[in-house]
């Protein structure tokens, strides 16, 4: 069973930085690491679930509007790893940051996913 792991969050004044880390493991021979697509959502109190950036198998990266600019995803496939550097974080960047691994699959052409627990990132003077 594939397993995500966050870490790197904390309390961070207006204006600093934060980098994320999510570890996979549990990845079987057919599909490894490489094969997905990685994400980080953040959840804030009250809000809904929103998606922050993607990073394909191929290094293809997306952002949401809102941490354009201030947000940088990356990957290491070495290291079944995907990092999310946050710069000139911001009080609304307060949230719950998840890690999420997805495929399809191409039988049944269902999306595969699977979710860390997540971890906390509070922006505050």
């Amino acid at each position: 069973q594939v397993q995500l792991v966050e870490s790197g969050g904390g309390l961070v004044q207006p204006g600093g930085s934060l980098r994320l880390s999510c570890e996979s493991s549990g990845f079987t021979s057919e599909f490894t690491f490489s094969n997905y697509a990685m994400h980080w959502y953040r959840q804030g109190v009250g809000k809904g679930r929103e998606l922050v950036a993607a990073v394909s198998p191929g290094g293809t990266t997306n952002y949401a509007d809102s941490v354009q600019g201030r947000f940088t995803v990356s990957r290491d496939n070495t290291k079944n790893t995907v990092y999310l550097q946050m710069n000139s974080l911001k009080p609304e960047d307060t949230a719950r940051y998840f890690c999420n691994a997805a495929r399809v699959d191409w039988d049944t052409h269902n999306t595969i996913q699977y979710w860390g627990q997540g971890t906390q990132v509070t922006v505050s003077s």
